[in-house]
């Protein structure tokens, strides 16, 4: 990106700029060329308006090198941002790798097959960047989340541990809405207009991916968490006691995400200090199960549940102090 000092300058009663030659004769402007201006508090963009942006394509022939993913390959492309995926092939593609590229694309949220033969499958995304929120993905992860959070708390009181089963299937929700949400904000750092659109600044589309893995990563966890006690031998009196000490997590857990969403510090404040609090009493714990020479199980479960724990007041460290 290249820079250029101007003056403004004031003709009647308007304040005008020019702009550089460089970019004009880049461009093939000229006098009464409509171009679009987007701005923000302290800034101001100008683009040029071609109508309708064209679809940004990408071609994947087929069969790949041996080291490549067919799906792996796909989901880049949507992650880089691609709206149209082709993927060409000189002979028949495989039942097996068309079923393999059907279910990555269930894990990508807006991207649907629109034409197919036996060589041939596009594939392209239908929704509108502009019509999306990073904080409305944000928070559908969060929620997502502490669902399946408030099910593992269940799990440790009720002898009925079925429903655990299904948090696997909730995670890979989450990550098809993380997926999403990546994708945006790759768009939003090359799209001044969403940017503007969203009124997001460079730093914080950079605290949303931050904040985005870290839900993906709680979620996961909580994945092994449900795998860990489904199989668990401890006593009822045992997981009574993981539940006396992680219930609160769930306090943090809501504070941390609405404290970035809102970019409330003080809220911040409080996630953090009640981790704080939390990070103490585990350790408590831990220390005195470990006098009493307490099972791997008991442990371990205590372990991942710091593990949840620490994602979602990661999140409150993101919360900016504000500065006089």
């Amino acid at each position: 990106m290249t820079k250029f000092i101007r003056r403004l300058q004031k003709i009647g009663s308007s304040i005008l700029v020019s702009l550089p030659k460089e970019w004009v004769d880049a461009n093939n402007l000229e006098k009464s060329t409509p171009v679009e201006l987007e701005t923000t508090q302290n800034s101001i963009s100008i683009t040029l308006t071609k109508g309708t942006e064209p679809s940004k394509e990408i071609v994947i022939s087929y069969p790949l090198p041996k080291e490549e993913n067919i799906v792996a390959n796909i989901t880049g492309a949507y992650l880089l941002g691609y709206d149209v995926i082709n993927i060409k092939s000189k002979s028949t593609i495989p039942v097996g790798d068309r079923e393999k590229i059907r279910g990555s694309l269930r894990r990508l949220v807006g991207m649907e097959i629109f034409e197919e033969d036996a060589s041939n499958i596009r594939v392209q995304f239908l929704l509108d960047e502009a019509t999306l929120s990073p904080e409305k993905i944000l928070r559908r992860m969060s929620s997502i989340a502490f669902g399946m959070f408030n099910d593992i708390l269940l799990g440790l009181l009720s002898d009925d541990k079925s429903n655990l089963q299904t948090l696997g299937n909730r995670d890979d929700e989450i990550d098809r809405q993380y997926f999403l949400l990546v994708r945006l904000i790759r768009s939003t750092m090359v799209d001044k207009r969403l940017a503007g659109l969203f009124n997001l600044e460079n730093i914080d589309i950079l605290d949303y991916r931050i904040a985005a893995n870290l839900l993906e990563t709680a979620g996961d966890t909580i994945v092994e968490l449900a795998s860990s006690l489904a199989k668990t031998s401890l006593s009822k009196a045992d997981l009574k006691k993981i539940y006396n000490i992680t219930r609160d997590i769930e306090t943090i857990h809501k504070k941390s995400i609405d404290a970035f969403i809102d970019n409330n510090r003080l809220l911040a404040i409080e996630a953090i200090n009640l981790h704080r609090k939390y990070q103490q009493k585990s350790s408590d714990i831990r220390s005195s199960e470990q006098q009493k020479h307490a099972s791997i199980d008991f442990l371990d479960l205590v372990y991942l549940f710091e593990r949840v724990e620490r994602c979602w007041a990661d999140i409150a460290d993101l919360v900016k102090p504000v500065y006089k």
